[in-house]
């Protein structure tokens, strides 16, 4: 019975193609390798999104959430068409990026999660993924949405993305934006970097482990910082909370 209730409940994925492996030079002089994992390595990198459920700067509280479900869903068969890409540096994971595809001509990008600042590597990771839906998936074109400032200056403005606003996008239903392969064609010279193939000890060492990130987000120390939630920055809510739960109101 179980087993043919997992084939009801379990979407089927149509046939892609895989993402070739690409590297990088970053601006740091650091090489950034970019692959397309599998749903065995899923539990690798959750525990490294866990942590940036708290950090409430440039929305990676909401963003990381979000990864957090889409990863599980692909790892446990409840997303369908969909891929995941990992950014490392010397094996460490510096960036994660997902989307999947809507039908043969319209991809979906979901998200893009940066777990290390500063090198663009959040944007190179993006560009990566754009190229895998119109180079290798051959789709005409992809819906975008952003959840911060910085997501909507990256794609929206950067690329110069077309509105399609009486298209609802699946994050929410927002309206979506998208890149297609006209305007991605124009953008490559200045935005999409990187060559291949990987040469084959960068990629064997990405492959063996995926370590942690040496500098992610992390939530701010000042534990009153949960109170804005509550709409109460003098922490009396949280106090209230506790003394009840000790029993003293």
């Amino acid at each position: 019975m179980a087993v043919e209730l997992e084939k009801i409940l379990r979407p089927v994925d149509h046939p892609a193609p895989p993402f070739p492996p690409k590297l990088m030079t970053l601006a740091s002089g650091e090489e950034l390798v970019i692959r397309q994992i599998d749903r065995e390595e899923i539990p690798d990198i959750l525990p490294y999104v866990a942590p940036l459920l708290h950090v409430e700067r440039d929305y990676y509280d909401i963003v990381s959430a979000r990864v957090y479900a889409e990863l599980l869903g692909y790892a446990r068969h409840r997303m369908q068409d969909e891929y995941v890409l990992v950014a490392q540096i010397d094996g460490e994971l510096a960036a994660i990026v997902n989307g999947r595809s809507m039908n043969a001509e319209v991809g979906v990008s979901l998200h893009t999660l940066a777990l290390r600042r500063g090198l663009r590597i959040g944007a190179h990771a993006f560009a990566a993924k754009m190229e895998y839906h119109f180079d290798f998936l051959k789709q005409k074109e992809v819906l975008i949405v952003a959840e911060s400032p910085i997501g909507f200056r990256r794609w929206m403005i950067e690329y110069k993305l077309e509105k399609r606003f009486g298209t609802p996008h699946e994050l929410g239903g927002v309206p979506s934006w998208a890149l297609t392969k006209e305007l991605f064609d124009k953008a490559r010279d200045s935005l999409v970097v990187g060559r291949r193939p990987v040469p084959e000890a960068l990629l064997k060492k990405a492959q063996a482990a995926i370590l942690p990130p040496s500098n992610p987000s992390k939530p701010p120390v000042d534990l009153l910082a949960a109170t804005r939630a509550l709409k109460d920055p003098t922490g009396t809510s949280l106090m209230l909370q506790r003394w009840t739960q000790e029993g003293k109101v």
